[in-house]
């Protein structure tokens, strides 16, 4: 359209305007940053990367020592590990989006015959991608791995793109193997790192392999995958020096068995490595064994697809009517910027379109998920539903499709000029179309954001001080976990407790990192200055959690007692009776609590859960917001100030003195009481669980004669919580017209 065009081989990429939008991208990042912690896997990989321990499998080595590096790096700037961990997350996707805007303005070149035109729209399709709002909400907290890997995926795309245009040139292969170095790397990371592998496959078929297929070439691309693989070499070492969150205990006996499991992907070798590097915790089936019908995981695809570009119009995770012009719009732009990019040069298209089908219908085929959380009501059964929303694994698609629509935007905005004349002075006449490219930004804002947010740091701080010196705690999952972990090993509040993941009892190696942990040379003291006069102070416990040996805790499985089976403690007795079915996990835990009972108080982050599972729910006494499993009979031996309330409320038992103590003086409730938005829906049980504690305290508070304006404004905090626990006061449906 305007001539004033190089060759793509002279052409230099215009590399500081792409750092400028990634700087601007960071900045956006940056006030809409998480100011701490978050539910889901937040806390795990801080406290991870800040011990460098090892997280859930398959370990994630590359991320945890490059964020651990990135986070020392921003030590003297005062900010809290937190904050720099997340700053990780936002860099890394605004690092991304600087590769798609060179990777855009490459494409629009050809477009416009113009390199300034080119950068404009290069800039939108820059905008488009950064605020898609899974995008957006991603990269302002680090929940996930995963903005490495998109980093990653664009830095290989523009490396890809780039050895095309100077294919010819001697020495043109060392962007393929810098590459292929990435990918493999990155796979240490998170396997979502090698997903550009078919469409680089495709564009060096299409370039023309020939060149490439030399031994020279064949062998330094063989060393460079050999030398990125072994950064999962760091699991075993790791492993070996025993830190305090060591999943899957990757040790090994000897380097080459470490060696052997890293370099057949846990085919062989190293036996624990291999489980770690094939996720076989998790027990997967086989892509051939559909866990849902593909149409239904391609709905839920389309699901995401359509929160990107306007989640805000509507509080409701189901497509709505308000939505759909805009879903619409992007996905034609997209398909628009798609069709430019054939134009421009057909070998990229071929690229971005392998690329962009890959993030797409490839990953659906791949990931398998269930029905969808909050969609197929007519499947009534949990368990065949995901536990969350997975929009997050498609990240990295909707990154692309966002910098594809901003390409389509940018060919319609010099299509409009070229139907009125053409010429530089159309271009600029007709500029504001590119004004489209705000329609995410603006829309998403408030669902995107996690300025402010402290909800998942304070519920762990709220529950962690629910329990006394050296105590148990048992939790149920990630989100009553892994906040706890967090607090316990970056700020370094109540690391006396033990927290004990119910479902990681299972494992072998789960039981036995708690048995160190909680040997006499091992166990953390209580610090009794954090809030003077909360606790009472006591000795540290003389013995671990459990007393059986490693030996015996290997041969605990599930069984069917053919006998009553009875567990005497100090005060009462409990009694299972024949033919019940006692699972690993309970089994161990009934151990954990005989063994321990004496010298540790035990709790249950919440009511239900593996109390109800054990059968000692009548032994329940609420301290705030956890359960104090206290071993004798209630009702006939009471303590001075238990309370029961009404069977209104669920005749729960109440330590009633602390647990005011707790809610009045203790907790904090940011983010949890005073929310106008609650964006994940599937963690709305946090609140609910404030809710519920709040009126049950009211109730008890009632019926012990309590003051009358302290009841009141129990019931009044009860509502808040409730509206916070209903999406928020704007992110409930109805909520504003009642």
């Amino acid at each position: 359209m305007i001539d004033e065009v190089q060759d793509h081989e002279t052409a230099k990429p215009p590399f500081a305007t792409a750092l400028g939008v990634s700087l601007g991208v960071f900045a956006l990042y940056v006030a809409t940053l998480a100011p701490t912690t978050a539910f889901w896997d937040t806390s795990e990989y801080i406290a991870t990367a800040h011990t460098l321990g090892i997280p859930h499998p398959p370990g994630n080595s590359f991320f945890v020592v490059l964020a651990k590096a990135w986070s020392l790096l921003l030590a003297p700037t005062g900010l809290s590990v937190a904050v720099r961990i997340n700053l990780f997350a936002a860099a890394t996707s605004a690092g991304a989006t600087g590769f798609l805007y060179l990777i855009a303005h490459r494409v629009l070149r050809d477009v416009f015959q113009s390199d300034a035109f080119a950068r404009y729209g290069a800039i939108a399709s820059a905008i488009i991608g950064a605020t898609a709002f899974t995008v957006w909400n991603q990269s302002n907290v680090n929940e996930k791995v995963y903005t490495l890997s998109v980093f990653i995926i664009a830095a290989v795309s523009w490396l890809a793109i780039r050895w095309r245009d100077r294919r010819d040139e001697a020495g043109s292969e060392r962007y393929l193997l810098w590459a292929v170095f990435l990918m493999a790397i990155g796979s240490t990371s998170h396997m979502m790192s090698v997903l550009p592998a078919p469409a680089l496959g495709v564009l060096v078929l299409l370039s023309g392999p020939g060149r490439l297929l030399k031994v020279r070439f064949l062998a330094r691309a063989f060393a460079l995958v050999a030398l990125g693989l072994s950064f999962n070499f760091v699991l075993p070492i790791r492993a070996s020096l025993d830190p305090v969150i060591n999943e899957g205990d990757p040790a090994c006996a000897s380097v080459a068995d470490a060696a052997v499991a890293i370099y057949s992907n846990g085919r062989a070798g190293c036996r624990a490595l291999g489980a770690n590097l094939r996720r076989e915790q998790y027990q997967t089936p086989p892509v051939t064994q559909r866990k849902a019908p593909f149409a239904a995981q391609m709905a839920m695809y389309t699901q995401y697809f359509e929160w990107q570009w306007s989640r805000g119009l509507n509080p409701s995770e189901l497509p709505r009517t308000d939505r759909v012009p805009f879903t619409l719009l992007f996905l034609v732009l997209g398909l628009v910027g798609l069709g430019a990019a054939a134009k421009a040069d057909r070998v990229v298209f071929s690229y971005l379109g392998v690329l962009a089908a890959t993030l797409t219908v490839g990953l659906v085929i791949y990931l398998n998920f269930k029905y969808g959380y909050s969609l197929s009501p007519e499947i009534t059964d949990p368990n065949q539903h995901e536990v969350r929303e997975r929009d997050y694994f498609f990240v990295a698609g909707f990154l692309l499709w966002g910098s594809l629509a901003g390409i389509g935007l940018a060919w319609t905005w010099g299509t409009l000029a070229g139907a009125l004349g053409g010429g530089v002075q159309k271009m600029r006449v007709t500029a504001p179309i590119l004004l489209v490219a705000l329609i995410p930004l603006v829309l998403n804002w408030s669902w995107a954001s996690r300025a402010g947010d402290y909800a998942a740091r304070d519920w762990a701080y709220d529950l962690l001080m629910s329990v006394e010196p050296y105590g148990v705690l048992f939790t149920n999952g990630d989100n009553d976990t892994f906040p706890l972990w967090y607090l316990q090993e970056v700020e370094e509040i109540r690391k006396d407790v033990t927290v004990i993941v119910g479902q990681y009892l299972f494992t072998t190696w789960y039981p036995k990192q708690l048995q160190a942990l909680t040997t006499p040379e091992k166990q953390r003291t209580f610090d009794a200055g954090l809030v003077p006069g909360l606790h009472e102070d006591r000795a540290a416990p003389r013995g671990p959690i459990v007393d059986l040996a490693h030996e015996m805790l290997d041969e605990v499985g599930t069984a069917r007692l053919a006998e009553d089976l009875t567990i005497s403690f100090p005060k009462l007795a409990v009694t299972y009776p024949a033919g019940m079915v006692l699972d690993r996990g309970q089994q161990l835990a009934l151990s954990i609590i005989h063994d321990s009972g004496d010298e540790r108080p035990i709790f249950f982050s919440a009511s239900g859960g593996m109390l109800t599972e054990l059968g000692l729910e009548r032994w329940g006494v609420r301290h705030g917001l956890a359960t104090k499993l206290v071993l004798r009979n209630i009702e006939t031996d009471p303590n001075e100030g238990l309370v029961k309330g009404t069977a209104e409320y669920g005749g729960s038992w109440f330590d009633l003195d602390q647990s005011l103590v707790l809610y009045q003086e203790v907790y904090g409730f940011r983010g949890i009481k005073d929310r106008r938005i609650w964006q994940d829906r599937s963690t709305l049980n946090i609140p609910w669980q404030y809710y519920v504690m709040a009126r049950q305290l009211g109730d008890a508070s009632a019926v012990d004669g309590r003051d009358a304006a302290l009841v009141q404004q129990l019931r009044d905090d009860g509502i808040a919580f409730q509206l916070v626990a209903q999406g928020g006061l704007f992110g409930t449906p109805g909520l504003l017209d009642r």
